[in-house]
């Protein structure tokens, strides 16, 4: 028998606790979690339903609601949304039957309710393109003294550590002074579940990461603060100003559109399967909990090699001719 059960609000703040504590899950995936599960609150408030008597038709009835009309005017959410969103469901239905809120998670595992998404390949920089954004930051600000100067530094340094790493967005925000071994090529980062593992950088990276720490950081600094990439008050850079810093010089640069920190990353991991890299070291690299995932890039790699098969060999592009006969000409002989 289910115990009583606090108000919903207050199940989401102890479902919170729950995914930081128990979980070890980061902020940012506790914030995630927690809007993809604002949807099914405000279902159950439309539709007058009781948290611990949803059963599998009421379940179809709300991913029919988030597939048409939960964003209103908008219509629905993507399938790759809708999927998301259930699984935070079903992880917080596994919360209530733990803590005794109800007795059967109604989203069980299995085929019932998974919702097919279509895989879409990661997307990348070609070598000229990541040649011409490591640039940018010398080209586009003028070389003056001062403040302009140091941002220019940080932001070349932030450029090179996420490609030259491979590294994700909150781990390379939540970087620390004392996480940068720069004579090894070191940086120690945090990341998914607060996992820790060790990244590299190549010498052009470690160039920019040393000008940075030793000219443009102590104009930037203001206190003792521990962050590694600070912004123009002396706090610490925000993920939102990271993706605004990458987005600027990618525009500046001419590369491909909607250029986002994750595309340097998947340009990180393309590049090293393409050079050869065992897939092993590209999924401890990425820190990947399984090779399926760090597999993808091998099947961008092939694509790649495809297309410019296609493009590039003289017989690959010409059309096929209709199939002549075998059978010897009139008046031909045989043999």
């Amino acid at each position: 028998m289910a115990k009583e059960q606090p108000p919903l609000k207050q199940l989401l703040l102890q479902y919170q606790e729950y995914l930081r504590g128990q979980k070890g899950r980061s902020e940012n995936t506790v914030r995630v979690y927690t809007t993809d599960l604002r949807p099914f609150l405000t279902f159950l408030e439309v539709e007058k339903l009781d948290i611990r008597n949803l059963d599998r038709h009421h379940l179809r009835r709300y991913l029919a609601w988030l597939s048409t009309s939960a964003r209103g005017e908008d219509g629905g959410y993507a399938r790759v949304s809708v999927a998301r969103k259930l699984v935070a469901l079903r992880s917080f239905y596994r919360f209530l039957v733990q803590q005794g809120f109800v007795d059967a998670n109604p989203i069980p595992k299995g085929r019932t309710f998974n919702i097919k998404v279509e895989k879409r390949l990661p997307v990348f920089l070609e070598n000229r393109d990541v040649e011409r954004l490591m640039a940018a930051p010398d080209i586009s600000i003028p070389t003056s003294a001062g403040l302009k100067a140091s941002l220019r530094a940080r932001d070349k340094a932030i450029l090179e550590m996420l490609y030259s790493s491979g590294m994700r967005l909150s781990e390379l925000h939540g970087l620390d002074m004392e996480d940068v071994r720069l004579e090894a090529r070191e940086v120690k980062v945090r990341g998914k579940g607060s996992k820790e593992r060790v990244v590299l950088m190549g010498a052009p990276a470690a160039q920019a990461l040393d000008l940075y720490l030793r000219q443009a950081r102590p104009q930037l600094a203001v206190d003792s603060i521990h962050a590694l990439f600070l912004n123009r008050y002396g706090g610490r850079l925000s993920r939102r100003a990271v993706e605004k810093i990458v987005g600027h010089y990618a525009m500046l640069a001419s590369t491909r559109p909607g250029v986002h920190p994750h595309t340097l990353r998947h340009t990180f991991a393309t590049h090293l399967v393409d050079g050869g890299a065992d897939l092993r070291v590209v999924q401890e690299l990425l820190g990947h909990a399984s090779p399926a995932t760090t597999q993808v890039y091998t099947h961008v790699t092939q694509n790649e090699t495809r297309a410019e098969y296609m493009t590039t060999h003289p017989r690959a592009r010409l059309k096929a001719r209709p199939e002549h006969s075998l059978e010897p000409a009139e008046g031909e002989q045989d043999g």
